[in-house]
């Protein structure tokens, strides 16, 4: 099981600027059909536009981004994103979000004697663990944490298991 998130964000941009444009398209409408002064006067916007020619830097610019936005939203709406249920072994349809995944190995980090903080980032193929100590000699701290998450992977189990890159930090006082 390979959840992956949605892409709303980019459908919400465009849901709202397509909303957007057809109402104040409605509006104007409804201005011209009752015979008031419409927001947008068509006939000086047709104008404005027929006086401008291709190679305007108004018209190039525009095109430019319009293209790039485009093509941003094309690419989210086709590239995979980061999955938000990883998938375990055993149950077929069984898996863990990264959330409680992250919070699990986080927990083993923090649990190693001696290690005072913990930042864990997860990677597609790896999982950064940074640690922090105020122990003056730190030796084999790293190596605990290590094996400590690695214990917790085996426990967990993930069809993909990730590399476990482990950096200490000392944090002596002065007092």
């Amino acid at each position: 099981m390979k959840r992956r998130p949605r892409r709303s964000v980019p459908a919400a941009a465009v849901a709202l600027v397509l909303t957007a444009a057809g109402a104040l398209t409605a509006v104007v409408a409804g201005q011209l059909l009752l015979g008031e002064r419409p927001w947008l006067d068509y006939g000086a916007a047709a104008r404005r536009l027929h006086d401008l020619r291709w190679g305007d830097l108004l018209v190039v610019g525009t095109g430019a981004a319009l293209a790039a936005l485009g093509l941003v939203l094309v690419l989210a709406a086709l590239l995979p994103g980061r999955p938000t249920v990883l998938p375990l072994h055993g149950e077929p349809d069984s898996g863990v979000s990264r959330r409680s995944f992250g919070a699990a190995l986080r927990t083993a980090a923090a649990r190693v004697d001696g290690v005072e903080k913990v930042h864990l980032k997860l990677r597609r193929r790896s999982v950064r663990v940074r640690v922090r100590t105020r122990r003056t000699r730190p030796d084999g701290i790293a190596d605990s944490v290590r094996a400590a998450v690695a214990a917790r992977l085996d426990r967990i189990d993930p069809v993909r298991r990730p590399d476990v890159k482990v950096r200490l930090r000392t944090s002596r006082s002065t007092s």
